[in-house]
């Protein structure tokens, strides 16, 4: 068993440097998934584009981490989760091109594939992503020696529903999910939120709420997954990002967020623009300005990059 254990690590560290490109993925957990049944031989992950030139990836039911890494790490580590109503992820737009950015100013940027809730190959679907993004999170930090990364400096980054996964795994890390016999703490050290679905009330954005808990939540579901609602003083700082005329995803998403971070004197900063609608990735094609740029300067003012 000890072999074994010692040839699993063996293998996820060689990945690890293989995927310095991201020319591979690393296996979740590289063994049993947790609160997984078996996948349906007809369950096939599938990756579209459209019109739109949005690269599509649908029916996630092994869920992977990608890495960059670069050239000379400062450190900070930041697990991005692309966005799609928990139905699709737009893996390119919300998660490699970002990742990229990331690489390019020294964090080391994973993008996480999570699985996409499904009855078909989850016993609870509305605990499958959550389980994934806890699990990057763990792993990033047990690893962070292999990618020269401050366990410290660790943060999560989301879009539309990816911001809700990440919100909620900043509002329920204590929740333990997951297999963590070290004890590794699972809270991200930052949180990045692009245009994100945080409340499951009513300004919801009524897919992803449809996705994660089916058509007829229970008031304690809909609680449980409302991040405004689950805020404390150990939620950690936040940047958000957000349009003014979002018709997907409605300001107050992310209006609420920040009034409770604020509640409860944690560090935050919002920016809302005037316009750019909901989706626009990394280029708000209706302003000058660069969210991306304001990023940079919040993670320097924080001391995290």
């Amino acid at each position: 068993m000890k072999q074994y254990k010692a040839l699993r690590l063996l293998t996820f560290l060689l990945f690890a440097i293989m995927s310095a490109n991201a020319q591979q993925a690393i296996s979740l957990y590289g063994g049993v998934i947790p609160g997984a049944k078996p996948t349906p031989i007809d369950y096939v992950e599938e990756t579209t584009t459209r019109e739109d030139k949005v690269v599509r990836v649908s029916m996630v039911a092994k869920p992977q981490l990608y890495v960059y890494q670069p050239a000379k790490p400062s450190g900070a580590a930041v697990i991005i989760c692309p966005g799609g109503g928990y139905g699709i992820l737009a893996i390119d737009k919300e998660g490699h091109d970002v990742a990229k950015k990331f690489q390019e100013i020294g964090v080391t940027a994973f993008v996480l594939k999570y699985r996409l809730p499904s009855d078909l190959i989850m016993k609870d679907k509305s605990t499958g992503p959550l389980q994934d993004a806890l699990q990057a999170i763990y792993l990033v930090r047990k690893n962070a020696s292999v990618w020269g990364i401050d366990v410290n400096r660790v943060g999560i980054m989301g879009f539309s529903a990816g911001g809700h996964l990440a919100s909620t795994a900043s509002t329920h890390f204590a929740d333990m999910k997951i297999e963590n016999q070290e004890n590794i703490s699972l809270r991200p050290s930052f949180s990045i939120l692009i245009y994100p679905v945080i409340t499951f009330g009513q300004y919801t954005h009524g897919g992803s709420v449809k996705n994660l808990l089916g058509e007829a939540p229970t008031e304690e579901q809909r609680k449980y997954f409302s991040s405004e609602r689950q805020v404390t003083a150990q939620t950690p700082p936040a940047f958000l990002v957000h349009a003014n005329n979002d018709k997907s995803v409605p300001v107050q998403n992310s209006l609420r967020y920040n009034e409770a971070l604020v509640k409860n004197n944690v560090a935050a900063e919002l920016h809302v623009y005037q316009a750019g609608g909901h989706g626009f990735g990394l280029n708000n094609k209706t302003t000058a300005d660069d969210w991306f740029e304001r990023l940079k300067n919040w993670l320097k003012a924080n001391k995290i990059n």
